[in-house]
């Protein structure tokens, strides 16, 4: 039994990605391009500037990787089936006459597939990126996780800076800010890679990248079925959050309750004081008309 489920992991683990895998890879990125505001009128006007997006949004976790190790970023263009490979699903998503590719995409079990299968595709960049790190940096670890998470999900970072270039970033929607939910389980998964490439976690490759990819799969899934961006992290994010941060904010509420409880009694204090002379006053009198 174990050895049938050991060959049955590995020969998983042996899957090449070219190339459906990659053609949903970029099927998804490139929708997902098409959707964003005014990119089917800069696909017209400008096919060249819209090609060039739609590269970012396919290898731009390749590209963000080999600028953290110093590699030329332009690399990627070195892979040229992909890159034709990559360019006719751009071609065919903008300019296929009676807009068929988006009408195929618009059915959910379509998404469901290309969606699955880009999630698969994650987990092979993820362990590309820690194995590639380590072969610059054996003992580094801090630069496995950095590197597996850029070219798991430095896709979006690219593209940020590509809308920088054009004058159409938006501070709101930077990803080291929000931390999307893509974002944070390739950090999670990264983090889990390295400890498993340093022999710091005693599971074989093979076997964490199934589990890991089930994970993936089955969480994006339901996530698109029930139709909600909440993260499957938030409920664990949030008691972590309150373990870690929210002493600090107790005290700073107990400091505030603190100062309203004394600036109230000094106030009494100070309003007692006026009453006392005023009786004063009023004795003073009544034994000056008695003399």
């Amino acid at each position: 039994m174990d050895s049938a489920w050991d060959e049955l992991t590995l020969a998983f683990s042996r899957t090449s990605m070219f190339p459906f895998f990659d053609i949903a890879h970029y099927l998804v990125s490139v929708m997902a391009l098409k959707h964003q505001p005014g990119a089917e009128a800069v696909a017209l006007r400008n096919p060249l500037s819209s090609w060039f997006t739609a590269m970012l949004h396919c290898f731009g976790g390749g590209i963000l990787s080999c600028v953290l190790l110093a590699e030329p970023p332009l690399r990627f263009l070195a892979n040229h089936t992909n890159i034709l490979l990559a360019s006719s699903i751009w071609y065919i998503t903008f300019f296929c006459p009676c807009d068929l590719v988006c009408q195929g995409y618009s059915f959910l079990p379509v998404q469901l597939l290309a969606a699955g299968m880009k999630e698969v595709t994650r987990t092979w960049k993820i362990v590309g990126g820690v194995t590639h790190a380590s072969s610059y940096y054996k003992n580094g670890w801090i630069v496995m996780i950095a590197v597996g998470w850029a070219r798991g999900a430095g896709g979006t970072i690219v593209t940020n800076f590509e809308q920088l270039v054009k004058g159409s970033w938006k501070p709101e929607t930077e990803e080291w800010l929000k931390l999307s939910y893509p974002a944070k389980v390739t950090l999670l998964g990264s983090v889990i890679f390295t400890f498993q490439h340093t022999k710091y976690l005693s599971i074989s490759k093979h076997n964490l990248m199934f589990f890991y990819t089930i994970f993936l799969v089955t969480t994006k899934i339901t996530m698109m079925l029930t139709k909600t961006s909440v993260s499957p992290f938030a409920s664990f994010e949030d008691i972590l959050g309150r373990m870690l941060f929210g002493r600090q904010q107790q005290f700073s509420t107990c400091g505030k309750k603190n100062e309203i409880k004394s600036s109230f009694n000094g106030t009494g204090s100070s309003t007692s004081k006026p009453t006392i002379d005023a009786s004063d006053k009023v004795k003073k009198k009544h034994t000056k008309k008695t003399e």
